[in-house]
């Protein structure tokens, strides 16, 4: 049997990220003893992937960052541009590996840690208050993990019921163009000049790191992904027709599929007061965009500060209670099509001051500048889907 304070299980994000607070950089108290467990490598542990977020000012991953822009834009369906400048906010980029190896750095030789590699079965609550994980070692010795509070942050087998669900799936290519066709001082945020799917909506996103070189996504919010011979082919359309990039060099790719849905994600494990979820299977994704990576650095703040004042440390809802209406009521009414998903987004750039809509898309925003956003947007059809929200069944639902 292994004790240990704290137990966190998935070393992404959410994981690496409160381990890291809770040992490497914490000036208030004594450092709890954590046993991080990260899945052996094989399809259990995620894929390489970017994280994107704005923050003001000086951030604790920026040595990670691989870029970052003050300028995003937006480009309709006929073209027309919209350039919003952020500042004092930079729209950041980080790439996985690069963030786990400078949180691996400074985690390395730290006394109140202990880092595993093994497969993790259900935890189980002791009569004592305390956590039981029972973990499989990648050479198949078993390992019994007792703690008092176990963060887990796997992404659930299936979804919590939800009245909508969107997928936001999408394929990128990591490219360098014989031409300097990029302009690295501004991120494409959504190129709606990619063919519209019948249901949901498409865009292009392009994040430059030099004249000659970028990571170019063709992202769908839709019912299901596609295969990655059409994200391909889509992704081929986009670079040569849309971009006019001529021949690139495809250095490597990424894909992904991200839910969004107005599901309610528990953050207490049923039946267990000591076993709490973190990161997306806690919540932390934004339903209306997908954004995970800032929610889950507020969320880890919070917890470790709880942890480390010896206060319960139940993870906050990542975004507050009229944000996930908010979200809820756009998810239904893109589903449904009663609302142009690019013309929606296009307007809402166009219209809405830059910090306010930040504010907005964070969840952070007063209550008048969420009616203020609002009357930006198709009122009636969305007045409509909010009055029938009510009404609506929560159903299981399956990530195809």
């Amino acid at each position: 049997m292994v004790d240990a304070d704290i137990v966190v299980v998935g070393a992404g994000a959410a994981g690496l990220s409160l381990a890291h607070r809770l040992v490497a950089g914490t000036p208030h108290g004594g450092t709890p003893s954590v046993v991080l467990v990260d899945a052996p490598p094989g399809p259990l542990r995620p894929p390489r992937r970017t994280w994107c977020f704005w923050e003001t000012g000086p951030g604790r991953y920026d040595a990670a960052a691989t870029a970052s822009w003050e300028w995003l834009r937006v480009r309709g369906r006929d073209g027309a541009v919209v350039r919003r400048h952020i500042a004092p906010a930079r729209y950041k980029m980080i790439r996985s590996d690069d963030f786990e190896a400078l949180v691996d750095r400074d985690l390395a030789d730290r006394p109140g840690l202990r880092r595993l590699e093994a497969t993790v079965g259900a935890p189980a609550t002791l009569p004592d208050g305390t956590a039981r994980v029972p973990a499989t070692g990648a050479d198949g010795t078993r390992i019994d993990l007792r703690a008092r509070w176990v963060f887990d942050s796997r992404p659930p087998g299936r979804l919590p019921p939800a009245r909508s669900l969107l997928l936001q799936h999408f394929r990128g290519w990591f490219v360098r163009a014989e031409r300097p066709v990029f302009d690295p001082s501004v991120v494409d945020l959504m190129d709606f000049r990619t063919g519209q799917p019948g249901r949901g909506l498409s865009f292009g996103y392009v994040l430059p790191t030099g004249r000659h070189t970028a990571l170019v996504e063709y992202t769908e919010f839709g019912p299901a992904p596609l295969t990655s011979e059409a994200y391909d082919r889509a992704l081929e359309d986009y670079t040569r027709r849309v971009l006019r990039t001529g021949d690139v060099e495809v250095l490597s790719t990424e894909q992904g599929v991200i839910p969004m849905t107005d599901a309610v994600f528990e953050r207490r494990v049923a039946g267990s007061g000591s076993v709490l979820r973190i990161g997306g299977a806690g919540g932390a994704t934004r339903a209306s965009t997908g954004y995970t990576f800032a929610a889950v650095q507020r969320q880890s703040d919070a917890v470790a500060r709880a942890v480390l004042a010896g206060r319960r440390p139940e993870p906050p809802p990542p975004h507050r209670a009229r944000a996930r209406l908010m979200d809820a009521v756009l998810l239904r009414a893109l589903d449904t099509g009663r609302v142009d998903g690019p013309d929606l987004f296009f307007r809402l750039f166009e219209r809405v001051p830059a910090g306010r809509l930040l504010r907005f898309l964070d969840g952070r925003s007063r209550l008048f500048e969420d009616l203020a956003v609002g009357v930006r947007t198709p009122v009636l059809p969305m007045l409509r889907t909010a009055a029938e929200l009510p009404w609506l069944p929560r159903r299981p639902r399956s990530v195809r």
